[in-house]
């Protein structure tokens, strides 16, 4: 509640804004919550009473979100006098799990509505454990993006495994999409008050109903303004720059990506149609047909009858291949999942750039027996053509963001992993921050492949960027990548850690971001005469604290 005196000044603000004024405010009120509402709004009981159960968190994630989730909800209990403990659902026992009382899940679904890496065998144990799990009361919040058909999907095959073996469940099943801030405060705070008097209301009682709060995406309509491929002619790659703009003011900070739709070829739609004898190839038009993962061949292999042997591969390619059996084009497209959206990193500023959200998107080919193959998006983005119309959306990572202005950086980003830092340097070169910048980019060849090298010159020249340090693995005869670098510069790296600076990581997943993260406990343990296991908690710690943030993919 107001005081009468903020009650006034509020009514007089409303009274005099112009309905435009009125309609931002709202945003600007709901994006200040999005940003704080997890480290404020989190709900502190008064006076309160320590619990005898100790609730075990299990996490299951594949970039990290789960994690951030479960280590704010450790330190919160912790507050609470509520004594819990944390653990990577990789790391836990499953024999172990009938000894538990109170167990909570935070688990993320990756690809087609699958479990992250680190929880495929903890699940596939729990479906075949005969453990008697009757004394074990669970709570289960699923992470998603609801823009994907399967939304939260292992945090429901989570839900019903559990339930099926016996556990009590003590709260309904909660999917949190991409802007999970509100949806983990309200968890967390119903937690709260049923441990506190845990054993005297449990019940297997409640409906497996899920609770989601709507993520409130709002589709754009634009259209590409500018494309240029950013390699020099004999390079191995084909990246492309991408310009963007639309009609409608696009909202987006750095640090967030564009998410978009691809659509089918209609060659290839109007090919697998024919093979199975249908006219009608427009119902393939918003079904994923390439890629498809070793579960969805494996469905297809008893459809057919044959025996594919392909991890991963494209239904057309199947079809020339294996020549199967024409069933009837309705049982092919009930194996198939609808065209999930794709995730590109912003590489623009909107303060720098004019409202316009640029891309930077590599044309992913592959080879498959003899044939180059292309990826869905980067090939549906590469022969876009300029000035038709394009639907995207804008998809919000509040766990890639900006640091204070004051606030040194280090942003290592080789290959498309420099997009989101084009978009910070621009955003602190506009606005004047003053932290310094420090860039480690890599690529195959410095001729070829340095993306956005005149303003990155720019950026230096006028001291926007304080240091770059590059990497190109092919211009000598052993191969040097960023984290190289990163070891050469064990002692100045050190003293920007130590000085505060925060460490944004882009690209790919596996093997960079996992070797850079090696690399970065080498030299904190090296340069701070620790061992490397003090190395990775200090490494966790800046993590937790939001000072050491990852965009992989």
């Amino acid at each position: 509640m107001l005081s009468e005196t903020k009650l006034s000044l509020l009514q007089q603000l409303v009274q005099s804004a112009s309905t435009e004024e009125i309609i931002w405010t709202k945003g600007y009120l709901a994006g200040f919550l999005d940003k704080n509402l997890i480290k404020n709004a989190v709900p502190t009981i008064e006076n309160p009473i320590a619990v005898a159960v100790k609730p075990l968190i299990i996490y299951g994630t594949e970039t990290g979100n789960s994690k951030k989730v479960a280590s704010s909800l450790l330190a919160n209990f912790k507050k609470n006098k509520i004594q819990a403990k944390a653990i990577d659902v990789f790391q836990f026992d499953i024999n172990k799990l009938e000894k538990e009382t109170l167990v909570l899940f935070v688990m993320s679904t990756q690809g087609e509505g699958e479990f992250p890496q680190n929880a495929v065998a903890f699940y596939e144990n729990l479906k075949a454990t005969n453990a008697n799990l009757s004394k074990v009361s669970f709570a289960v919040l699923g992470l998603g993006d609801s823009s994907y058909p399967l939304f939260c999907n292992a945090g429901v095959l989570l839900d019903e495994a559990l339930t099926e073996k016996g556990a009590n469940r003590l709260l309904p099943l909660v999917k949190a999409d991409v802007d999970f801030a509100e949806t983990v405060s309200i968890w967390e705070s119903e937690l709260q008050k049923v441990i506190q008097n845990f054993g005297s209301n449990v019940t297997n009682e409640v409906k497996p109903t899920s609770s989601i709060v709507a993520s409130g995406k709002k589709n754009y309509l634009g259209k590409i303004s500018h494309k240029i491929v950013l390699n020099d002619i004999g390079s191995n790659k084909e990246t492309f720059h991408i310009e963007i703009e639309s009609d409608d003011e696009i909202s987006y900070e750095p640090g967030d990506a564009l998410g978009i739709v691809p659509k089918n070829k209609e060659e290839e739609i109007k090919a697998i149609a024919t093979y199975f004898n249908e006219e009608n190839y427009s119902i393939l038009a918003d079904k994923n047909i390439r890629g498809l993962s070793k579960k969805s061949l494996e469905a297809f292999s008893k459809l057919f009858e044959i025996e594919i042997n392909e991890e991963k591969a494209n239904l057309l390619d199947v079809i020339h291949k294996y020549q199967p059996k024409k069933v009837k084009l309705e049982e092919v497209i009930a194996l198939l999942l609808p065209i999930a959206p794709r995730l590109y990193s912003i590489s623009s500023s909107s303060e720098a750039h004019d409202g316009q959200v640029h891309l930077t998107v590599n044309l992913n080919k592959f080879k498959v027996d003899e044939g180059i193959k292309s990826g869905l998006a980067s090939e549906f983005l590469a022969d876009f053509p300029i000035d038709e119309s394009l639907e995207f959306y804008i998809h919000k990572n509040q766990n890639f963001r900006l640091p204070s202005e004051e606030t040194d950086i280090i942003m290592i980003g080789p290959g498309t992993g420099i997009a989101p830092f084009r978009s910070f340097l621009a955003e602190r070169d506009v606005t004047g921050a003053e932290g310094k910048n420090w860039l480690f980019f890599g690529e195959q060849h410095f001729v070829l492949d340095f993306y956005y090298q005149t303003e990155i010159q720019e950026w230096l020249t006028t001291g926007v960027l304080t240091k770059l340090d590059t990497a190109f693995s092919r211009d000598q005869e052993r191969k040097i990548y960023v984290q190289d670098r990163i070891r050469e510069k064990a002692t100045e790296f050190n003293s920007w850690l130590e000085n505060g600076a925060s460490i944004y990581i882009c690209g790919q997943k596996n093997p960079m971001s996992q070797d850079v993260e090696q690399a970065i406990v080498a030299v904190i343990a090296q340069e701070r005469n620790i061992s490397e296991e003090q190395a990775k908690q200090i490494l966790e710690d800046l993590e937790n604290q939001g000072k050491y943030q990852k965009d992989v993919y």
